[in-house]
């Protein structure tokens, strides 16, 4: 994989050749005071929000005392402001407006699908500026992007193309995940499609398997192929309903974009992939991060429909069904339903157990105290 693919699977690059074929989308410029603000390693604080965000710690000795914690002796406030971008905010809004009031964020190539669980309706459909900057400034994809995109390109001694970073806005749309496919285009060859979410059995695929196949071929002998820049790349569909297919994105044909249920080194050996069943895969690549995520050990088997056509595989049973490849990111459980509200009564058990921890110190000092040589 060269650097030159990565700059042409950007989403302004392949949006106006495919446009009638995907999704409504605007893209603006984003200048650089919000990309500095997006890797920011300080305190998270939102921007566009409508107040700043205050940290406060005071006393609570007049409460019920019962329920008295003592969070310090003193009161103290410290206040700390977001950076405000007037401008480039109401640009943003405007797109929001333009696209229904709904959207789905990006940049050049990722989307930050790593961070949905920070969102009130673990959604990556936002409504405001902030929705997309709470998103952005949790993802580790996002923070790739505007880091390290050509992290495991082959010509590394090359200089590295410079990048216009841009706020992608699409038009929300509501995509049974279930209905989502990846395909692998070697020499403008489709060779081989797996299902996009593989962690989940979906009976309909099974059953519709060879429909899916040929809408899938056809949608990319019509209008993909030969259209792109390269002649390997991979390409992310969507078919609906009605059996129609849509482009939802475009990817570099090597290690930084998920092989799903296929391995990187079939894809890219130049030979007929085997069309024997695939048995489990202890750990599968994370893509551009170079990390490994486990998988369960129970053996896992997948469909493989490979005749003249390309290579399709997908998830053939509920007992094959793994975890999200995106749970890695996440924080535990409990921080989620303390966060969200969803479990007052940990709240108040934690601060139970905080209070008992510091009355255990206190007697163990008194106790040293009392016990020390006069």
């Amino acid at each position: 994989m060269k650097k030159e693919q990565v700059v042409n699977c950007q989403f302004s690059v392949w949006y106006p050749i495919f446009k009638k074929h995907t999704i409504k989308s605007l893209i603006l410029p984003l200048p650089q005071n919000v990309i500095d603000y997006l890797l920011d390693d300080g305190t998270l604080v939102v921007s566009g929000s409508d107040h700043n965000t205050q940290q406060t710690h005071m006393n609570n000795s007049d409460s019920n005392a019962e329920e008295d914690i003592q969070w310090s002796d003193d009161e103290t406030t410290t206040t700390v402001t977001a950076p405000e971008f007037p401008e480039f905010t109401s640009k943003v809004l405007e797109a929001i407006n333009a696209l229904g009031g709904r959207v789905f964020p990006k940049l050049n190539w990722s989307a930050p699908r790593d961070a949905n669980w920070i969102a009130l309706n673990s959604s990556l459909q936002c409504h405001s500026l902030s929705d997309i900057f709470l998103l952005f400034k949790s993802s580790d994809f996002i923070a790739h992007d505007l880091t390290q995109p050509f992290l495991v390109c082959s010509d590394q001694d090359s200089p590295d193309p410079v990048i216009n970073y841009e706020l992608v806005l699409r038009k929300w749309s509501e995509l049974i995940p279930g209905g989502e496919f990846r395909c692998f285009v070697k020499e403008n060859k489709l060779i081989a499609i797996s299902q996009r979410d593989y962690t989940q059995y979906y009976q309909h695929i099974s059953k519709q398997e060879e429909q899916i196949c040929q809408a899938i071929q056809e949608f990319f002998s019509q209008h993909i192929q030969y259209n792109f820049l390269d002649e390997d790349f991979v390409f992310d569909v969507y078919r609906d309903s009605l059996g129609r297919v849509w482009l939802i994105d475009l990817n570099p044909f090597g290690e930084v974009t998920d092989s799903l249920l296929f391995s990187w080194e079939e894809l890219a050996s130049g030979g007929e992939i085997s069309q024997q069943q695939v048995s489990h895969r202890e750990t599968c690549s994370s893509g551009p991060w170079q990390k490994l995520r486990t998988v369960s050990l129970v053996i896992t088997w997948f469909s493989l429909h490979a005749q003249e056509g390309p290579a399709f595989r997908y998830t053939t049973s509920e007992v094959t069904v793994q975890p999200s490849p995106c749970l890695s990111y996440r924080i535990p459980r409990d921080f989620v339903d303390l966060s969200a509200g969803e479990d007052a009564y940990k709240l108040i058990d934690f601060l139970k157990l905080k209070k008992s921890q510091q009355e255990d110190s206190e007697e163990e000092e008194e106790e040293e105290e009392e016990n020390a040589p006069q």
